[in-house]
C-alpha cells in the first residue's frame, strides 16, 4: 500500500503544550497552571443573548463573512479602542476563533518560497500555518534582556528579498510582553520601507496592565498592509464559543473569505449573536476581569521576588515567563521534575520556540487561592533544588 500521509503534515511537530498536558491530565491531584483559558464564566448577559438566539430559532447559516450586525459592532469597537476605521461590508470577516483567521490569512497571502518572519517565543500555531500555506517560516529569536520585544535591528537583520509577512504576536503568549506605540513606530517604518505585510495577532488586546494596548494598524501607512486578528476568547471569557475575526485590506479579506467559504461556511450563528451583545455591553465585565488578572499578576511577581526567581515584569496577556537557567536543566526536564515532585504543571518554554529554552510559562488565569498553593509548591521545589545543587 502506498503511504497515505502527506510528508508536509508528518513533518510538522505536534503542539509541545498538548504533549505535556496529555501526560499531566492522567496524573492525580495535579494543580495545573498551563492552560491559557480564563477561569471566569462567560458573563451572563452574553450567555443570555446566546440562549435567546436559540429560543428565537436563529439556527441558520449566516453569510460567509458573518452577521453584518456583528461586523458593524467590531468596526465600532476598533474605532473606539484602537482608533482604526474599517468598512464592515468589505474589510471584516468573522472566523472560528482567531486561529482560523491566522490560518486563512497565511493561505490567502503566501506563494511557495515566500518568507514569513515569526518572532519567538510565541503562540505555537504560526509556524505550522506558514508551512501548511506553502511559505517558509523565518524565526526571529527575541531576547530576555529586551523583555522579549521585537527590535528594529532584529527585524532588519531577518529581512530578505523573499520576506512577505511579519507576524506581530503582541500582547504575547507566552511571555506577556507588549509593544508600546513608540516601539511599534520603529517596526512600522521598516515595514513600509521594505514593503512587508503584517499579521497582527491582538487576541490579548483587552488584557494589558498599566500600559494601554496600541495597534500597529493605527500607524501611518500600516492599515493597508496589516491583517488585524482578534476575537472573544480571552477578553470576554468566550473560549468555547469559538469566535474570532480578521480585519484588513478588502482584496485580502475577499480571498480569505473564499477559503473560509469552502472550508467552514460560516462561524457559529449563536456565538455571533452573543458576540454582538459582548461588544455592546461588555466593557464593564472586561474591566472587572482585567483587574482580577492584574491582582494575580502582581502576586506572582511578588512570589518570584521572594523565591529569587528572575522574571521580567509582563504587562499583557495572563502569563509570566520566569527564568530557570540557574538549575542547569532544560525547561522540559524542569517541568517534568516539578510535575513529578510537587504535582504542579507548568509549560516548558521550549514549547514556544527554541529561544524559550531556559524558561517556563505559568498562566495566571486561575483563582488567587489556587495560585497561592501553586507558588508554595514551586517555592518548596526551588528550595530543594538549590539545596541539592549546593551539596554537589
Amino acid at each position: 500500500m502506498r503511504n497515505p500521509l502527506s510528508e508536509k503534515i508528518v513533518s510538522i511537530k505536534p503542539s509541545g503544550i498538548r504533549k505535556f498536558f496529555d501526560i499531566a491530565s492522567e496524573m492525580k491531584d495535579v494543580i495545573s497552571l498551563g492552560v491559557g483559558e480564563p477561569d471566569f464564566d462567560t458573563p451572563w448577559f452574553i450567555r443570555d443573548e446566546g440562549i435567546y438566539s436559540l429560543e428565537k430559532g436563529r439556527t441558520f447559516y449566516t453569510s460567509n463573512s458573518g452577521l453584518l450586525e456583528l461586523r458593524k459592532e467590531i468596526c465600532n469597537y476598533l474605532k473606539r479602542r484602537v482608533d482604526v476605521n474599517y468598512d464592515a461590508g468589505h474589510e471584516v470577516i468573522i472566523t472560528v476563533g482567531g486561529s482560523e483567521a491566522i490560518d486563512i490569512a497565511m493561505r490567502a497571502m503566501l506563494d511557495p518560497g515566500d518568507e514569513v518572519l515569526i518572532p519567538q517565543p510565541s503562540y505555537v500555531s504560526y509556524e505550522p500555518c506558514v508551512v501548511l500555506a506553502g511559505g517558509t517560516p523565518v524565526i526571529i529569536e527575541l531576547k530576555n534582556e529586551n523583555e522579549f520585544k521585537l527590535t528594529k535591528q532584529e527585524l532588519l537583520d531577518a529581512i530578505t528579498d523573499k520576506t512577505k509577512i511579519l507576524v506581530m504576536p503582541f500582547p504575547n503568549n507566552p511571555t506577556g510582553a507588549i509593544m508600546t506605540k513608540e516601539e511599534l513606530k520603529d517596526i512600522a517604518e521598516v515595514c513600509v520601507e521594505k514593503d512587508i505585510f503584517v499579521l497582527s495577532d491582538e487576541i490579548y488586546s483587552e488584557l494589558t496592565y498599566d500600559k494601554p494596548h496600541y495597534s500597529i494598524a493605527a500607524l501611518p501607512g500600516m492599515k493597508e498592509r496589516t491583517i488585524l486578528i482578534n476575537g472573544f476568547s480571552k477578553g470576554y471569557a468566550m473560549t468555547g464559543w469559538r469566535l474570532g475575526y480578521a480585519c484588513g485590506p478588502k482584496d485580502i479579506i475577499l480571498q480569505m473569505t473564499k477559503i473560509h467559504q469552502f472550508c467552514i461556511m460560516c462561524a457559529p450563528t449563536t456565538s455571533q449573536y452573543a458576540a454582538v451583545e459582548a461588544l455592546r455591553q461588555g466593557d464593564e465585565a472586561v474591566e472587572k476581569m482585567r483587574e482580577s488578572y492584574n491582582q494575580r499578576r502582581r502576586f506572582l511577581m511578588y512570589s518570584f521576588k521572594e523565591m529569587g526567581l528572575p522574571c521580567f515584569e509582563p504587562f499583557g496577556a495572563f502569563y509570566v515567563f520566569p527564568c530557570i537557567k540557574e538549575f542547569n536543566m532544560t525547561s522540559e526536564e524542569f517541568a517534568f521534575a516539578l510535575l513529578d515532585a510537587k504535582r504542579l504543571a507548568v509549560v516548558p518554554g521550549s514549547a514556544f520556540g527554541d529561544c524559550g529554552e531556559g524558561f517556563i510559562r505559568i498562566s495566571y488565569a486561575y483563582s488567587l487561592e489556587k495560585l497561592k498553593i501553586a507558588m508554595s509548591k514551586l517555592s518548596e521545589y526551588i528550595t530543594e533544588l538549590r539545596a541539592k545543587n549546593e551539596k554537589k
